[in-house]
């Protein structure tokens, strides 16, 4: 068995020290390009500061006689843009079991290790796929000389992931969140669907009969195909101190429906999800920032509760340690946007 004591040492000699927090930078987009793509590429330092994640993409929507030219147009990228403080950059590498993930790991930490903050690994099925990519690292890290330890991302995309998701969500202190991915997880799930994230029309519940006429009008509700997934999976990123975030939600054009997706997943306790499109970037934007009525909300319960203790009546409810709580986690996220977006720090000042 490892000891826990060494659970926070280099797994090289000569690798950065693990984190032992990881940092809660805002994501509430990770808006993903493909740097094959020049028309993308070229438009990407114009997005610095626009967007909280720019996600070089190397895995499934890049084809395979284009692999080589995305990782090769990520190092380029990176090397030629300023991310600023703001703008954090991290990739998508191909999936463990694929051929050119190790190309992808070594030439890109080798290459830009100092300019990438996480590196987001497809198809995770367990702990033992983590402790390889956490070892790996290491040994790379140690090679260029990085001071900071790159810290690493799980997709959600398998039923035995999503079995092992609590022991992939502890398994490493490079771990800093895990992403929903609805469409592969969905395959390998059978579920009987075509869609990229979001609902499905027939997944619904609908009302009792009246006096027993089964084939009266009876309304009916959709239902979230996500809720159970989505749910434990923001279990197993609190329980490790990591962080939860929606995936992709497909129909570009539904931005009503992309809306809705990405409340829910806020709602439960994703901190951010991820962009196709400009348009959703803006959704993710307002959906992941609390609004300012909660805000001052929030704060007047802090003030009401005063030390914290016992109970106060506010505007007819009642508000206890409990609520405090929740209004605690709603300020320090919105403490923590306001450092980094202007307009929300006027906003909630309000």
């Amino acid at each position: 068995m490892r000891s826990a004591k060494d659970f926070f040492r280099p797994l090289a000699v000569g690798a950065p020290a693990p984190v032992t927090e990881v940092p809660a930078r805002p994501s509430r987009m990770i808006h993903f390009f493909d740097p094959s793509n020049e028309k993308m590429a070229a438009k990407v330092p114009a997005m610095v500061g626009t967007v909280d994640v720019l996600l070089g993409n190397l895995e499934d929507a890049v084809k395979a006689d284009r692999k080589e030219a995305a990782r090769a147009g990520l190092v380029a990228i990176a090397r030629s843009t300023d991310f600023g403080e703001h703008t954090q950059l991290w990739t998508r590498v191909n999936a463990l079991d694929s051929p050119w993930v190790l190309d992808d790991l070594t030439t890109l930490v080798t290459e830009i290790g100092d300019k990438l903050d996480v590196i987001m690994v497809p198809k995770v099925q367990g702990a033992e796929d983590i402790h390889y990519v956490d070892r790996l690292l290491a040994q790379l890290e140690a090679r260029v000389g990085l001071t900071r330890p790159i810290l690493v991302h799980a997709i959600l995309e398998t039923a035995r992931g999503m079995v092992n998701v609590e022991e992939i969500a502890g398994a490493s202190p490079r771990m800093q969140g895990v992403s929903l991915g609805p469409a592969d997880l969905a395959a390998d799930r059978r579920m009987k669907t075509t869609r990229v994230g979001g609902g499905h029309p027939g997944y619904l519940v609908r009302q009792d009969a009246v006096g027993g006429d089964v084939h009266a009008g009876r309304a009916t509700y959709q239902q979230d195909l996500w809720h159970y997934t989505i749910a434990r999976m923001v279990d197993a990123c609190a329980a490790n101190g990591i962080f939860p975030y929606y995936g992709p939600f497909g129909d570009i054009k539904d931005v009503v429906g992309c809306e809705d997706q990405f409340r829910n997943a806020f709602l439960l306790g994703c901190v951010g999800a991820w962009s196709l499109h400009p348009a959703q970037i803006d959704i993710a934007k307002r959906v992941f920032s609390p609004s300012a009525d909660d805000v001052a909300h929030a704060r007047r319960v802090k003030e009401s509760m005063g030390d914290g203790t016992g109970a106060v009546m506010l505007d007819g409810k009642m508000e206890d340690d409990a609520s405090l709580k929740q209004c605690l986690v709603i300020l320090e996220l919105a403490e923590r946007l306001s450092q980094t977006d202007p307009e929300l720090a006027e906003l909630y000042r309000q």
